[in-house]
């Protein structure tokens, strides 16, 4: 299949592992160049070399996404590396079982650094570039937004957000010819799942 993404540079946040992986490696195997970014630079590296391997070109970014700085460092990074950016995945996040009865004012807010700030972060310093390139953003959800799943108000509420500034970002970015979507994940067999 040619999806067009030939020697295109798409940020993947929380690419090492799980769906950003298979995103990746998508991603490669379509020519286009994966920047991994993750909070493991060993794990990031790992899918690298395994994605140069099987002949394709990836690149990594060690960033803790919940440190606001480290997205900004993580883009200016890309930037550095390639003088652009075509597109970006945001992917990164963690069903941490911060519920209502038992979580706290610092575990809910945690857990929306951990799962929602760094989708604004990320695209918010990427703009600048993705306007050059006419890119796009797509924002991995999940059904917990819509469904609930119990005892994890933070990640529900982060989905939600995930969702709401999707709609948002499409509105705003029309005018440059950005596209931005949602893939809302269902149950997926992933390391964190497990």
């Amino acid at each position: 299949m040619d999806l067009g993404l030939k020697d295109k540079v798409i940020v993947v946040s929380g690419g090492a592992k799980g769906i950003g992986e298979g995103v990746c490696r998508v991603l490669a195997q379509e020519g286009a160049i994966p920047v991994i970014l993750g909070r493991n630079q060993a794990d990031n590296q790992l899918l690298a070399d395994d994605i140069a391997k099987a002949g394709g070109q990836a690149f990594c970014v060690q960033a803790e996404l919940s440190n606001p700085v480290a997205c900004e460092d993580a883009i200016k990074a890309v930037v550095k590396a390639f003088g652009r950016i075509d597109g970006l995945v945001n992917n990164a996040g963690l069903n941490d079982g911060i519920g209502l009865e038992n979580g706290s004012y610092e575990g809910f807010i945690k857990s929306l650094h951990h799962s929602l700030v760094h989708y604004y972060l990320l695209a918010h310093y990427a703009l600048p570039y993705l306007k050059e390139s006419k890119g796009s953003i797509v924002n991995i959800g999940s059904k917990t937004a819509e469904t609930g799943q119990g005892n994890t108000s933070g990640y529900a509420a982060a989905n939600g957000g995930r969702n709401a500034l999707t709609r948002e970002w499409a509105v705003e970015l029309l005018k440059y010819g950005i596209r931005v979507n949602a893939v809302i994940v269902a149950e997926c067999w992933t390391p964190q799942y497990a």
